[in-house]
C-alpha cells in the first residue's frame, strides 16, 4: 500500500496531518472525543464548598424540642403529623369488624394509642416511630374493644373454636357434622360441647334498628327489624281478600231463596244443627240437608261467576 505522502505529496501531508499528535487520526476516520479548552474547564472547588447543608424537616426539629423540653405545641405537632398513620390502622381493623363499629370511633381509640406512643419514644433507639406507633395505636384499639364487648373472651375463643371445627368436619365429611363429631373434633365430652352451645347463644346478638348490607345512612333505609315477621300483624293483602269474599258471599246469600237463605244463616250464623232447623223449620232433618244442598251449590256458582267477572 503507498504512502501517505507519496499519493497527497510532501506539502498535502503536512496540510492533511496539521494538528495531529501521535496516536491521532485525521478527522472523519476515526471519532475523536471534544475536549473543553483549558482555558474554560471549571476551577477545582475546595472540600468545604462541595458540603452542602442537610436541612432538617419540622418533624425532625419537633422530636427535637419535644425530648428536650416537652414542649406542649411540638407534641401537638407530632399528634397531628401522624394522624394519617392512625386512620391507617383503625382502617385495617376495621375491614374484620361488623358494619355497626364506626371507622371515626376506632380512630378516637387509635390516637390514645398515638399520644401515649409519643409519650414514651426515644429517638436514641434504633426502631421507628411509625413502627413503634403502629403497635401501640392497634393494642389501644383491640383493648377499647374488648372493654365495650359484654362477652368473655374464653367465650369468644370458644365460639372460634366450634367454627374451625364445623369448618374442617364439613370440608372432610361433605355433610353438616352431629355433635358426637365435634366433641371428639374439639375433644370434649358431648355435655361439655352443650353448655359451650348454651355459652354460644348469647354471642351472635344484633340490633333490630341495625342497617342491612348495601343499605345507607338515609332515612327508611331497611333495618334488621323490616326483615322481620310479626304474626300478631294482619297480612293486608290477607284481609282485603277477606272483606271482597265476605262482600261478594252476601251478595250471593240475597240471592238465593227464602228457606234457602234462612237455613244457611241459622247453620253458619247462628250454629245450629240441622236437626235443630229442621224442628224450627217444621221439616224433617234429612230435608234440611237437601235444601242446603242445594244453597251451597248455588252459592258456589254465584262465587266463581263473579270471580271470573
Amino acid at each position: 500500500m503507498p504512502a501517505l505522502h507519496e499519493v497527497l505529496g510532501d506539502r498535502d501531508t503536512r496540510t492533511a496531518v496539521r494538528g495531529y499528535g501521535p496516536g491521532t487520526a485525521p478527522t472523519g476516520v476515526i471519532p475523536q472525543q471534544r475536549t473543553a479548552p483549558t482555558e474554560l474547564a471549571a476551577p477545582a472547588l475546595d472540600a468545604p464548598a462541595l458540603e452542602v447543608a442537610e436541612e432538617r424537616s419540622p418533624v425532625d426539629m419537633a422530636w427535637e424540642r419535644f425530648t428536650t423540653s416537652h414542649c406542649t405545641q411540638a407534641r401537638e405537632q407530632l399528634i397531628l403529623n401522624y394522624v394519617p398513620l392512625v386512620m391507617a390502622v383503625a382502617g385495617r381493623i376495621g375491614m374484620r369488624l361488623p358494619a355497626t363499629v364506626e371507622h371515626a370511633d376506632l380512630v378516637s381509640y387509635g390516637m390514645f394509642g398515638l399520644i401515649d406512643a409519643i409519650e414514651k419514644y426515644r429517638t436514641d433507639r434504633a426502631v421507628k416511630f411509625e413502627s413503634y406507633a403502629s403497635s401501640r395505636i392497634r393494642g389501644a384499639i383491640i383493648d377499647e374493644l374488648r372493654a365495650m364487648d359484654w362477652v368473655p373472651r374464653s367465650v369468644r375463643t370458644k365460639a372460634r373454636a366450634v367454627d374451625r371445627a364445623y369448618g374442617e368436619l364439613e370440608a372432610t365429611l361433605h355433610r353438616a357434622p352431629t355433635e358426637v363429631e365435634v366433641a371428639e373434633r374439639l375433644e370434649l365430652p358431648v355435655g361439655e360441647l352443650r353448655a359451650v352451645y348454651s355459652q354460644l347463644a348469647s354471642v351472635n346478638i344484633a340490633a333490630l334498628d341495625e342497617l342491612l348490607a348495601g343499605s345507607d345512612d338515609r332515612p327508611g333505609a331497611a333495618t334488621l327489624a323490616d326483615t322481620l315477621g310479626d304474626r300478631r300483624a294482619q297480612d293486608p293483602a290477607g284481609s282485603v281478600e277477606a272483606q271482597e269474599t265476605k262482600y261478594l258471599l252476601s251478595r250471593a246469600i240475597e240471592c238465593l231463596g227464602e228457606r234457602e237463605r234462612l237455613v244457611v244463616v241459622l247453620y253458619y250464623y247462628e250454629s245450629m244443627t240441622l236437626a235443630e232447623i229442621g224442628r224450627v223449620l217444621g221439616v224433617t232433618e234429612s230435608r234440611i240437608s237437601q235444601i242446603h244442598t242445594a244453597a251451597m251449590g248455588r252459592l258456589r256458582t254465584r262465587l266463581r261467576d263473579a270471580e271470573h267477572a
